[in-house]
């Protein structure tokens, strides 16, 4: 073996073993080993439901699984928050298998994006009771608000995996509901029935929501877009303000969806 093979492999070595302790360390703290460079080109929300979702007619408002309580119950009571212990909100996590390692960074750097500008902190799940579970199934769907033991997310691996998709999925999870569906939104946006796919206008009901004081967001991640859901190529919701606006197009959370949170849960904002 010359010179030069033996260096390399010492380097190869060194890479990987590097790797394999920026894995145990950074799994602890909960933060991305980076193996595979996340390098998705962005997509809205708004996009990817509609393509993914649009012919799952199980599912509530196009992407939350239905439960035997009301989903149009606001997010308020004890029982629908996740706890809070000190200053924060602790949310156990687990994650399927059958992601890949950068299928597993994207959702893990989506989660990350909550520790950044909220009191959320997700742990991963060892015994306790109640948790979240990512998991690709057909589609991209959550439950509204924690539910008892552990509830799934689903983000199929072909379609769904978007920190924009992981971000808005969580939402539900930490119970919140779409923009549109707001108590209010009768006075920001119309809804136009006549071209929604024949049996998806329950998608468009009202929700009994806690606004928290925040203005209707049409940034938000939570913000369906002007054709979700259409049956003809023309719009299903649109602006009072404006017709013409286009919206839903959000690849990450608004400042608005940040707020919500921070209200709710009773962070520090």
């Amino acid at each position: 073996m010359t010179v030069v093979s033996l260096v390399r492999l010492t380097l190869v070595v060194l890479v990987k073993l590097l790797n394999a302790a920026c894995c145990s360390v950074k799994a602890v703290n909960f933060s991305p080993c980076l193996l595979i460079p996340v390098t998705t080109i962005p997509k809205s929300v708004s996009v990817i439901l509609n393509a993914m979702n649009s012919k799952l007619m199980c599912l509530v408002h196009g992407d939350i699984a239905p439960t035997l309580t009301k989903n149009a119950d606001p997010c308020t009571a004890t029982g629908c928050k996740w706890p809070k212990s000190g200053s924060h909100v602790t949310v156990p996590v687990s994650i399927s298998s059958v992601y890949s390692t950068q299928e597993r960074n994207i959702i893990i750097s989506a989660l990350l994006t909550f520790h950044e500008s909220t009191c959320i902190r997700f742990v991963w799940r060892t015994d306790q009771v109640n948790y979240l579970y990512f998991f690709s199934g057909e589609g991209c769907y959550s439950y509204v608000g924690r539910q008892s033991r552990g509830q799934g997310i689903s983000l199929q691996r072909n379609g769904c995996l978007f920190q924009s998709t992981v971000q808005h999925e969580v939402l539900h999870a930490l119970g919140f509901h779409h923009e549109q569906v707001r108590s209010d939104r009768d006075q920001y946006v119309k809804i136009l029935t006549e071209n929604i796919i024949p049996g998806q206008e329950s998608n468009f009901e009202k929700v009994l929501t806690n606004n928290l004081q925040t203005p209707y967001d049409f940034n938000s991640v939570m913000q369906y877009g002007r054709y979700s859901f259409s049956r003809n190529g023309q719009p299903t919701i649109v602006a009072r303000s404006n017709p013409n606006l286009d919206f839903g197009n959000a690849f990450q959370m608004s400042a608005n969806d940040i707020a919500r949170i921070n209200r709710l849960y009773e962070c520090c904002e």
